[in-house]
């Protein structure tokens, strides 16, 4: 039997965050709807409503066997029903068919939004739906406090435009076209099954070490803010900065100020050469200078002027000065030239508001600096780049962790499935895909393992986008170089040492499969160009194989990869180069697609086969890594598990998708207390 299913329950608001989780105190699950997928008829179960409380009937028992006798179970977002039937103690283990993961499989990367109400809309379904639900919304009401009648037409609704979506997309699977979708689609809804029980198991976050965190970072904060400012007011003289404006902190750099705001988004449109750019620049802006500030004459520095009527008495209320602008002071302008004098190197930096001030810029501005021994900028763009860091980290994580963080200490770590147009997982609340890997920002100490003496395993990928390259490509330098363990990235800070600019293994990560991903020389300094250079010297492998995806993109409008998984490009066109519109993404895709997006789900799937029986599981991944949370008494067992996994990795690969893996794929397990500690296992 094939059941369409849909939960709806209550959600908690706090701190300004709606959360509609089962594991939030006070959400309860007000209904589940289900419905024979060849039937029109649903079954609404009540378990929690104002209406009538089910304390005595036998909703669950009911619910229970038709899950049992379910052979495929049918939704739309189902890691979310998952959840709830989970937590509430329903079972139902069997195969599924997420209609949402359907349609993101079928739109080949072109990330349309995958919600209920735009799927009918793609497939010409009419959703029937009205507006009650939202207008109860706006009006205050919980839920569970919705007419009854009403929340169940509004759930049946959802259940027979689910059930029509599910039979248009069996049809759209069934043209030859998407014939190897299949296969990426079946597993797409196993991996569904695997990151929901991730999501149901929880981190177990260490409440007193995050505080410390916290504590750490705001002191750091505080003090790299007030060296800034110092380094400001030397660099500007008394021209207020706020270093939170990317515009004026872009003054501070380039020591430019814009004319006109609004012409300069369009001035560098037709701008082809380096030359063109440079009078652009100088056409459209001016050069700062330094400034000294002098009180008010006009308002003796109070910033305020008291004006008087006709009569000659004095208006309530006092007027802003218009000399000072309520400042209270007037800057006269010095002979000097303000800030640190950057120019930028290409159209790729201007911004909105001025000119770049990215991680990337700011990294590339750093090496600049320091070939050219110019430390004050070297020290002024450290410090600003680690503020800005620190700043986002606070907010994004140590912020996001607390929040997020149930009463019982567990972070739900959640991963979905549809958001990247290459197939990559992508995570919220908060994103756990942009953590920190510890170092300087030392947040993943704070995720521990919920047994006392128990252990933090994170198997990584060594390498994973290389070796999928080599084994895409078939270059033989890459093969040759994956197969004897060659430290590519030393290799990659010596070429651009030896160029000029002195590079450490760290520094050079950056950089050395960034071609990989569609990246160049452009923009970047004259060593590191060089490298971009080189790579594709090194790699022709690499060069013949991006030709031809290329070719592939202009012919048939698509690119695919072994695992069968496609990526449309519907107006690529060929450039008078002879390179395909759209070339980035084209040599983007397969690389991140087929490491992250396939390989690391399918061994996400094995790792959790393996597990079973045992108390250890699954509690994150992060791009090529894992992330198990490890009982005391089974770490010998869970190291032996994932050793087989990495002994095994050519026939998983080869089990799961058409190819031939004759690139070694190596996992490497790391262990410790917490996971930011985990060490490499001897």
């Amino acid at each position: 039997m094939k059941i369409i299913l849909d939960v709806e329950n209550t959600t908690t608001k706090r701190n300004g965050k709606l959360h509609l989780d089962p594991f939030e105190p006070g959400n309860s699950l007000t209904l589940v709807g289900v419905l024979e997928c060849l039937k029109d008829d649903s079954q609404i179960f009540v378990f929690d409503h104002t209406e009538r409380k089910i304390t005595d009937d036998d909703s669950d028992t009911k619910l229970q066997a038709i899950l049992d006798k379910t052979e495929l179970l049918i939704g739309h977002n189902l890691q979310y029903d998952l959840q709830w039937l989970w937590s509430c103690g329903f079972k139902y283990d069997g195969p599924i068919f997420d209609t949402m993961l359907g349609d993101y499989v079928l739109q080949r990367g072109q990330k349309g939004s995958v919600s209920l109400e735009n799927c009918a809309i793609r497939y010409n379904l009419d959703m029937k739906k009205s507006d009650t639900l939202k207008d109860y919304f706006r009006r205050g009401y919980q839920t569970d406090e919705i007419p009854l009648d009403d929340l169940s037409k509004y759930l049946h609704q959802d259940l027979i435009v689910t059930k029509g979506l599910y039979w248009r997309l069996i049809e759209e699977y069934a043209k030859p076209e998407a014939q190897s979708l299949v296969n990426v689609r079946g597993i797409t809804n196993d991996v569904c099954k695997t990151l929901t029980r991730m999501y149901m198991n929880g981190f177990k976050i260490d409440k007193s070490a995050l505080q410390q965190v916290r504590e750490d970072f705001e002191k750091e904060l505080t003090d790299i803010e007030r060296r800034l400012q110092a380094q400001v007011r030397e660099l500007m003289g008394d021209t207020p900065i706020n270093l939170n404006s990317p515009e004026q902190v872009s003054q501070v750099i380039y020591s430019r100020i814009l004319y006109d705001k609004k012409k300069w988004g369009v001035v560098f449109d037709n701008v082809e050469s380096k030359d063109e750019f440079k009078q652009v620049v100088k056409d459209n802006s001016a050069i700062m200078v330094k400034t000294k500030a002098h009180v008010c004459r006009t308002c003796n520095g109070k910033g305020k002027i008291l004006k008087t009527k006709k009569d000659g008495t004095p208006f309530a209320k006092p007027n802003r000065c218009p000399d000072c602008d309520t400042r209270g002071y007037q800057l006269t302008k010095l002979r000097q030239m303000a800030g640190l004098g950057f120019f930028p190197p290409s159209k790729a930096w201007v911004s909105a508001n001025g000119f770049s001030t990215s991680k990337g810029s700011l990294d590339n501005l750093i090496n600049i600096a320091k070939a050219k021994d110019m430390t004050t900028a070297e020290t002024f763009l450290t410090d600003l780049k680690r503020q800005s860091a620190v700043s986002s980290y606070l907010s994004a994580f140590v912020d996001g962790i607390e929040h997020y963080t149930k009463d019982d200490g567990f972070l739900h770590v959640s991963l979905t499935q549809h958001v990247t147009a290459t197939g990559r997982f992508s995570g919220r609340n908060p994103n756990m895909q942009n953590m920190p890997r510890g170092g300087t920002f030392p947040v993943k100490k704070v995720f521990i393992s919920r047994w006392n003496g128990g252990k933090i395993i994170e198997a990584d990928f060594a390498q994973l986008e290389f070796r999928v390259a080599a084994l895409l490509s078939q270059d033989k330098v890459a093969m040759k170089e994956v197969s004897t363990g060659f430290d590519v990235h030393s290799y990659t800070a010596k070429i651009i040492t030896e160029a000029g600019q002195p590079t450490s293994r760290q520094e050079a990560k950056a950089h050395t499969f960034a071609p990989l991903y569609g990246a160049t020389g452009f923009g970047r300094t004259k060593a590191e160009a060089q490298y971009y250079t080189h790579f594709m010297d090194k790699y022709k492998g690499v060069a013949r194989w991006h030709k031809k995806l290329g070719d592939e993109a202009i012919n048939l409008g698509r690119i695919k990869i072994p695992s069968g998984r496609q990526y449309a490009f519907p107006d690529v066109e060929r450039r008078a180069s002879g390179t395909p519109t759209h070339f980035t993404m084209i040599k983007n895709y397969p690389v991140q697609g087929f490491a992250t997006g396939d390989i690391v789900p399918i061994v996400l799937l094995e790792i959790e086969h393996r597990l079973d029986g045992y108390k250890s599981m699954l509690v994150n991944s992060v791009h090529d890594s894992v992330v198990l949370d490890v009982h005391p008494l089974e770490e010998e067992d869970v190291l032996t598990i994932i050793d087989g996994v990495n002994s095994s990795l050519k026939s998983i690969v080869e089990s799961y998708y058409d190819i031939d893996v004759n690139v070694p794929l190596l996992l490497e397990s790391k262990i410790g207390d917490n996971w930011l500690d985990v060490k490499d296992v001897v």
